[in-house]
């Protein structure tokens, strides 16, 4: 765990779906469709009404974030934030950081203390993870300026290098 301002920050290697935190983040795309990746899994376990209500919302733009109802998972909301503007895409690294910018400040407004991340535009998108985990952090470095809710941030990666990848970034930024 690192301290960045009022912010806790961690890495969790595993299921995003396992952490107890109040908000979890969708890698969402403008349309809110919910095909694969971190979308497919919250979509399978929390149920369609979560994509239902998100679609009801679109289309949201890469920059921005809303919230749905987490349906049958145990998290207060799902996070929806754009990385691309249709399922499926290659997306320029720059979309990472505005997705994750828009993920946090989307989490202040619904008043959730603690979110979790997973590795924006690294699967389909297509941005290489040390990328990922660079802009990330740089989102949650500035966000951590003028935090007010959220006071603690997990990156959750799924496996070892995503991981390595996001405590890696986490130590360059932050001298502990």
């Amino acid at each position: 765990m690192v301290k960045i301002g009022n912010l806790e920050v961690a890495v969790f290697k595993g299921d995003i779906l396992k952490l107890n935190v109040e908000c979890i983040v969708n890698a969402a795309n403008s349309l809110m469709v919910m095909g694969g990746g971190v979308a497919g899994v919250i979509k399978r376990h929390g149920g369609e009404e979560i994509e239902k209500e998100a679609r009801k919302k679109a289309p949201v733009p890469v920059g921005e974030a809303v919230s749905t109802s987490a349906g049958k998972l145990k998290f207060k909301f799902v996070i929806h934030a754009p990385t691309m503007s249709r399922p499926a895409m290659s997306i320029p690294p720059e979309n990472v950081y505005l997705a994750a910018k828009a993920a946090l400040a989307e989490a202040e407004k619904t008043s959730c203390e603690s979110i979790a991340l997973p590795a924006l535009g690294a699967g389909v998108g297509g941005v290489p993870m040390n990328k990922v985990a660079k802009l990330i952090v740089k989102a949650i470095i500035e966000h951590s300026k003028r935090a007010v809710k959220v006071k603690k941030v997990i990156l959750c990666g799924l496996n070892q290098k995503t991981v390595e990848e996001f405590k890696k970034a986490l130590f360059k930024y932050v001298q502990v």
